[in-house]
Order: C-alpha cells, then structure tokens, then sequence
C-alpha cells in the first residue's frame, strides 16, 4: 500500500509541484492551504507524513506542528523560506524531523521524503543483548517496542517524533557505547554528516528533556568531547 502524505502550504502553486514529484513516485498526496484545514484533514483520515509550510495563514506551521506532536509522532518535513540557523532549531525543538529550506530542488525534497519514510516506518538497529526475543528492549521502567515504534515509561506512552525513537533505540540497543554526533547522524539519517551541522544535538535535547520528564532522572549521558550514550 502507497504511504499518504499531506501537503500544507498557502500557496497553492509550490503545493501543486509538491503534489506533482510525491505522486509520480507513487505517493497518495492530499493538499491543506493552511494550519486549520490541515489539522481538520489529519483528524479524519490517516497520513504516513506531513510536509508542512512555516509561514502561513490563521495558524503557521509552527502552531500545527506542536498541536500535531500533542497527540502523534508522525514524520514532518517542513518548508520554508527562512533560512537562518535559529528558525532551524526552532522547527526541530517545535518537533519536526527535518527541514527544506525555500526554493528548494524537488527532487531533493523527494528524497527527504523517502529517508524520513524509510527512518519511520523500516527502521532497524542492529540487535544487540538489550534487546529481547520479541524485540522489545526494557530499561528499568523504560520500554522500547521496535514492532510499534513507541516507548513507554511505566505503560504511560511517550510521544517522540521518528527521529526521537530511532536515536533511543539505537542507544538502547547498545548499551555503554558512546555514540558521536556523527555516528548518530549517519545511522538514523542515513546522510552524510557535515561538522557544521547541530540537528543531532537539538534532537538528543529534545528527547532527553522527554524522557526526564517521565522517568524523574537523566538515562541520556554526554560524554563530552565524544557523543552520547545510555548506561544500564
């Protein structure tokens, strides 16, 4: 079965490109032109991705994307014409897995699409002893389902974006090894890493913060001058 991705952008000739290159590699695309219509159509029907404009009309992309991570983790992509590096870190602090900056090669575009697919819903870490028979990996009251792609601390679910669960779960299937940012990137991304780039650190912030927050205590250890790791 085609994945189904939703296209939300104001302006209505980028989404129909969009629309055009996502459907000529077998995608099922529908459009929103802005936050409310897009949040309307998300709610009534099922999408496997969200390629979500920043800037627009009654509700930006920013607003839509936090609602959208109240509840979900599915991938987002967003768009926009701003390219400095704060706007950056804010739309993956407000929860979005990666991002397209305008104008952009649609054919690149595509391809983000694909990664994010592929990260999403084919990921898989190499086993290791943390991980059980069924898949399963237990950290104390921490549980990682790789079958469904969710985490749980004590049966209460912990929203992550796909980014955030790919991260964790290579963590945890390797327990004690300390991963470096460019280790990280590669194996969940599947891109070459640039110096340059701090998306795993934003990241890694954001899903340390979450995992804080429902566990009382830190499980992500940095190791500074070298990465990152999870001690059980």
């Amino acid at each position: 079965m085609s994945k189904s991705i939703l296209i939300v952008d104001d302006d209505r000739e980028i989404a129909n490109l969009i629309d055009i290159y996502l459907r000529n590699e077998g995608f099922d695309t529908d459009q929103a032109h802005d936050g409310e219509e897009a949040l309307s159509k998300l709610k009534s029907r099922t999408f496997h991705l969200l390629v979500l404009d920043i800037m627009m009309p009654r509700m930006d992309g920013m607003e839509v994307c936090r609602r959208v991570r109240e509840t979900g983790s599915i991938p987002i992509l967003m768009v926009s014409a701003k390219a400095e590096d704060m706007d950056k870190i804010l739309g993956l602090m407000t929860g979005a897995d990666d991002y397209v900056v305008k104008p952009f090669n649609p054919l690149e575009l595509v391809v983000r699409v694909k990664t994010l697919l592929r990260r999403a819903y084919q990921y898989g870490a190499q086993s290791s002893p943390a991980v059980e028979d069924d898949g399963v990996i237990k950290i104390n009251e921490l549980t990682i389902s790789k079958s469904t792609h969710s985490a749980e601390v004590d049966g209460r679910a912990i929203h992550l974006t796909s980014t955030e669960f790919g991260i964790l779960h290579l963590l945890a299937s390797n327990p004690g090894r300390v991963f470096s940012a460019e280790d990280i990137f590669q194996q969940v991304w599947r891109e070459k890493y640039f110096e340059s780039n701090n998306t795993v650190m934003v990241h890694i912030s954001k899903l340390r913060d979450k995992l804080e927050q429902e566990m009382g205590r830190k499980l992500i250890t940095t190791v500074w001058g070298v990465g990152y790791k999870i001690e059980i």
